[in-house]
């Protein structure tokens, strides 16, 4: 096993709405887990095969346990389906450390956590660690309905509820999220932090792009990159390798690490969405496609870097690092 994995036990499992389940993970030997910072994911080895990410909501400094909450996706590719149908209590799960792309800024003199559906996992662990710091947040959160609103009880009985607004999509118009008067109402050089689905995100950067927030007081974390129905059908192109001389060509229909690893080069790989960052490549030469929702807008400006299980070339040939 690679030191990088470790084996946890499945000590307990609930349903919090009808189609989110919260998952209890202690180390399968009793022995204390890694500990992590607010906004950290682990790697989920899925049952059949898959990987999956999923951030942790219980609150840091805990090493006892990690809890994690898993939406049952009705266009999942099998990874969600098979946490609430194929694992149970007591169940063995290889998982990765914690590794974090959604972490606080330090000394930051107010958060503002916007949350919408799942979304609020990570989220739920900075308003723990905010809390406990003594420092300046606020959280509002979005769902459809309260019935599909997880951790609304956990929320309402913490002792920062005072700092929760809830916001219901089938609720009056009153109490629905104003983005924009949210972002407005913000106090000077906060820091934003959004997650949810890519929709959600999007409406919120747009507002605060809007609005001339600095990019580097606005932080997104997205489950899936977004999907632009205008890129059409990709074209193919070539992937020259630096190290080796190799080109490998990619299909319209492949993708980059599909075409790599057909011709015998590998890739490290874990969410194959663009959303992990695992796969990251340097770029020597040409220009990507980017189509990942890991990378900042500054990094793919730069063009030197690139995930190729999502991304593409918009010239002929990528030159890259392999």
């Amino acid at each position: 096993m690679s030191p990088d994995l470790l084996t946890v036990r499945v000590a307990a499992l609930h349903d919090e709405t009808g189609d989110i389940r919260v998952f209890e993970l202690e180390e399968a030997s009793g022995a204390a887990l890694p500990a992590f910072a607010a906004g950290a994911h682990i790697d989920v080895h899925v049952p059949g095969g898959l990987l999956r990410q999923y951030s942790l909501c219980n609150a840091p400094g805990e090493t006892h346990r990690y809890q994690i909450g898993v939406l049952r996706d009705p266009d999942s590719r099998g990874g969600s389906v098979a946490m609430h149908e194929a694992v149970t209590p007591g169940d063995l799960l290889q998982i990765s450390v914690p590794r974090n792309h959604f972490a606080l800024a330090e000394q930051s003199p107010h958060s503002l956590l916007l949350a919408g559906g799942i979304g609020v996992t990570p989220i739920l662990s900075m308003a723990e660690t905010l809390a406990a710091q003594g420092a300046g947040f606020s959280l509002h959160y979005c769902a459809r309905s309260a019935e599909r609103m997880a951790f609304r009880t956990r929320l309402a009985a913490s002792a920062f509820a005072d700092k929760v607004r809830m916001h219901l999509d089938d609720g009056d118009a009153a109490q629905k999220l104003d983005i924009a008067a949210t972002l407005r109402a913000a106090p000077p050089k906060s820091h934003l932090y959004v997650c949810g689905p890519a929709g959600f995100i999007e409406a919120v950067l747009a507002a605060a792009h809007a609005q001339g927030w600095d990019a580097h007081r606005v932080h997104r974390e997205f489950f899936a990159a977004p999907v632009d129905a205008a890129e059409g059908e990709a074209g193919a192109f070539d992937l020259q390798l630096a190290r080796s001389g190799q080109t490998v060509r990619v299909g319209a229909g492949q993708s980059a690490v599909a075409a790599l690893q057909a011709a015998g080069v590998e890739v490290p790989v874990s969410c194959e969405q663009g959303v992990c960052g695992t796969c990251l490549t340097r770029v020597l030469a040409g220009e990507p496609d980017h189509r990942d929702a890991y990378l900042t807008d500054e990094e793919r400006a730069a063009n030197d870097q690139f995930l190729p299980c999502c991304s593409r070339a918009r010239t002929q040939t990528l030159v890259i690092d392999l």
